[in-house]
Parts: C-alpha cells; sequence; structure tokens
C-alpha cells in the first residue's frame, strides 16, 4: 500500500523532509537567544545610564579591561583637554547616516591619569588625507560626564585597524593604542561625552544607546517552530494524497482492463 514510500522521489522528499526539522528547530533558538541577548542588553543599558554617575577611575583603570557588566555607566571625568594630540576616527557615522569622524581627545585628569573622551562626530575633510575642522575643546580645568565604553578592537567591532593612515587619524578607539603614542598611561576604555553640550553645535554628540525596541527575534523564532511543525503535516497530507491518487488510477485500470459482458440479443 505505501511500497511507493521505497520510490527514488519518495526517498528524496522524506530524507529533504529529516534534514529541515532539526535545522528550522535550530533556527528557532538561534532566534531565541538573539532575543534573551536584546533584552538583556536592553536591560543592562536602562540600568546603567540610570546609574549615578561615579568618577571614572572608579571604575577603570591603565590596562583595565571594562567588563561588559560596566558598558554605558554614567561617569565623570575632570581636567583639562589635550588637543595637541587629539585624533580622529574615521568612518563614523551621525544620527542620520552621514558619514564623518569621531572627535577624540585625551582629557589629563586632575588627580593624575590621562583618559579618552570621544567629544562627537563632526564630518570629514572634503580629502581623506587631511585633517577634518574639528570645533576647539574647552580650555582650562573641566567636568565632562558621558558613558564609560570598552575599547573598540578589530575582533569586537569589526573594523580593521589601517596601517599607513593619514597623521592623527585612526581607526579604532584604543586605549592600548593611544597610550603607546602619548608615552604615558591611559585609562582602560574612553568616555563618550554627553555633557558639556557644545555650544555650537558641533561636534554633535553621539546619541544615546537604544535600550527599548527588541526587534522582531522572538516571532521569528516562533516562525520556524512553526515551519518545523508544518513539515510532518505536510508530508502527511502529500503520502496520503499519493496513496489516494495511486488507489484511484488503479481502479481506473482495473475497469479497462476488466472484460466486457456481451449485450444481450435483441428480440
Amino acid at each position: 500500500m505505501y511500497r511507493f514510500l521505497l520510490t527514488r522521489q519518495w526517498v528524496i522528499l522524506t530524507l529533504l523532509a529529516l534534514v529541515l526539522i532539526p535545522t528550522m528547530i535550530e533556527l528557532g533558538f538561534w532566534q531565541l537567544h538573539r532575543h534573551q541577548k536584546r533584552v538583556a542588553q536592553n536591560t543592562l543599558i536602562s540600568q546603567n545610564l540610570k546609574a549615578r554617575p561615579e568618577p571614572v577611575t572608579d571604575l577603570t583603570s591603565p590596562g583595565h579591561t571594562v567588563p561588559r557588566a560596566d558598558y554605558w555607566r554614567a561617569v565623570t571625568a575632570t581636567g583639562t583637554f589635550d588637543t595637541e594630540h587629539e585624533v580622529v576616527v574615521r568612518r563614523r557615522t551621525a544620527q542620520d547616516e552621514r558619514i564623518g569622524v569621531h572627535v577624540l581627545t585625551p582629557l589629563d585628569l586632575k588627580g593624575g591619569g590621562t583618559v579618552l573622551v570621544n567629544r562627537g562626530w563632526v564630518p570629514a575633510a572634503p580629502n581623506q588625507t587631511d585633517f577634518p575642522d574639528v570645533p576647539a575643546a574647552p580650555r582650562g580645568e573641566v567636568t565632562v560626564t558621558g558613558r564609560l565604553k570598552a575599547d573598540e578592537t578589530t575582533g569586537s567591532s569589526g573594523i580593521k585597524d589601517l596601517a599607513g593612515l593619514p597623521d592623527r587619524q585612526v581607526m579604532l578607539i584604543n586605549s592600548t593604542q593611544q597610550s603607546a603614542l602619548l608615552s604615558r598611561p591611559v585609562l582602560g576604555g574612553y568616555i563618550e561625552q554627553t555633557d558639556p553640550e557644545p555650544s555650537g553645535g558641533l561636534p554633535e554628540q553621539i546619541a544615546s544607546p537604544d535600550d527599548g525596541s527588541i526587534g522582531a527575534h522572538m516571532a521569528y523564532a516562533v516562525q520556524w517552530w512553526l515551519f518545523t511543525a508544518a513539515v510532518p503535516v505536510g508530508w502527511v497530507i502529500l503520502v496520503r494524497r499519493e496513496k489516494r491518487d495511486r488507489a484511484e488510477a488503479a481502479a481506473v485500470r482495473r475497469d479497462a482492463e476488466a472484460p466486457r459482458r456481451p449485450e444481450p440479443a435483441s428480440a
């Protein structure tokens, strides 16, 4: 009755279904894990942004790797900007997706030490080899408030740290790299400045991370699992349809091959 399942066509179809089921289950869990990761990240962002600002030296030090638990923590730093060693970080976008650079300025701390401050976005120079027009940092002692971020690396950001860049231009915000250029210790990570705001609108401050949207990962997970359930259901429906079609075809053949009875002679 079901010997057709041993035909090449049905063997291939069955094997395909057996492969699709675990694949789609795994894809569903992949989306579920992405959903859980996004929820955890949004919770961390919300908590750290709402926390009372702490002195940056309480959370990091030279050579320190900022842990994920401290990402976006509100921190303060008091000192004097070292504009002589200011650099720009290439290929950064503004909130409206314009391509430009981020302004990275060392801040020599009042109590000793140096921390990097990302002052925000400015347009790139027309000639990529030129240093862009960067508004001057405040002179004298200043207190900066911002979000603590971890050092950028090629592995974590996907950005290639290119060699041979023009003077005072970099691809990554990395305290170890800047420490070597400054020839003095630099606190691990950097501050994404939120206060004081620039008087002339530039540099444009970096927008706060999104702590509300969780995306559609959970919906995608449910979709994959629904597709998983549909595969065996669809396979059973096709098998029954094939069985019915074959039975009807066999009945037609039997009727065609059956001997016809002679018609009775007319009176």
